[in-house]
């Protein structure tokens, strides 16, 4: 089985329990996440099944979109409310057209400092290790992109944001730095990752089903094909003799533009991605059988 299944992320799972229970579901073990979320979200995450995996790291830096409930008010040690409570503070006199006003300062090219519940290593160790051990340590800022962010309207007292934004952005502490930029303090009380570069939550499928479908063995159903993570570039189909270049790992004539393309054999099966430059294709990753 080689492919990419779109799970809707259940709260409370880590990405990492996800693909343990599809390993099991399949009886494969190959199988592996792009886009790391935290147990508290839920939504978009691509799991990439048996050849599939060599894909991973082209879907890691790939955008990412979110809906945040931003909580003001409140100011806790993980930055959401899975939290231990530091800091309550009123937020009455916070209005939305006050939190609407200072979105704009937050996109753009941000830096942005991790916080310490996060998988970020510092001396060689995890940061959520030494903070679990009470300990803090200093934490260099990272630059980010926040390619938008809009106010959606408010549920149950908390603000609503819809947040498109590169790879590493942590929104909790997006939701953090807000609260401070206000005064009032905030964290973040839920987030739905709604779209994971060229997949959306149109795409996903709840947990439960795709392992009941694979312990039926009907998984396939769900399994969309590897080049379709790719589907921005264009499709080119090789010669017999290009194809065999290709499989040997072998630089090709083309007539083509340079650029990224889809490469796909006579019989439709996807070889590899490859780049054009001054008329040659290389291979930049393979998928054929091997």
């Amino acid at each position: 089985m080689t492919g990419i299944f779109i799970v809707d992320k259940p709260s409370g799972w880590t990405s990492q329990d996800v693909c343990a229970k599809l390993r099991g579901a399949l009886r494969e073990k190959r199988v592996g996440h792009s886009g790391t979320l935290d147990p508290m979200a839920t939504g978009v995450l691509p799991v990439f099944v048996g050849r599939a995996t060599r894909a991973v790291e082209f879907a890691e830096n790939h955008r990412k979109r979110y809906t945040a409930a931003i909580r003001l008010g409140l100011v806790t040690d993980t930055q959401d409310t899975a939290g231990t409570a530091l800091e309550t503070r009123g937020a009455s006199g916070v209005t939305r057209a006050d939190l609407s006003a200072v979105l704009g300062e937050f996109t753009g090219e941000i830096k942005q400092v991790p916080p310490m519940y996060s998988a970020v290593k510092i001396g060689g160790r995890r940061l959520y290790e030494l903070a679990r051990r009470g300990q803090s340590v200093e934490r260099p800022a990272r630059s980010v992109t926040i390619y938008s962010i809009d106010l959606l309207g408010e549920e149950n007292g908390d603000f609503l944001l819809d947040v498109e934004c590169s790879k590493g952005t942590y929104i909790r502490t997006l939701c953090h730095d807000i609260g401070q930029r206000l005064g009032c303090g905030a964290c973040m009380a839920a987030l739905r990752r709604t779209r994971a570069g060229v997949f959306g939550i149109e795409d996903a499928h709840p947990l439960p089903t795709l392992v009941a479908a694979a312990e039926k063995g009907e998984a396939e159903r769900y399994l969309l094909p590897v080049d379709s993570l790719f589907r921005e570039y264009p499709a080119v189909t090789v010669d017999a003799a290009s194809e065999r270049k290709c499989r040997c790992g072998n630089v090709f004539p083309v007539k083509l533009v340079d650029g990224l393309y889809r490469v796909y054999a006579g019989d439709g099966e996807f070889l590899m991605l490859g780049r054009v430059t001054g008329e040659k294709m290389a291979t930049v990753k393979s998928f054929f059988a091997v």
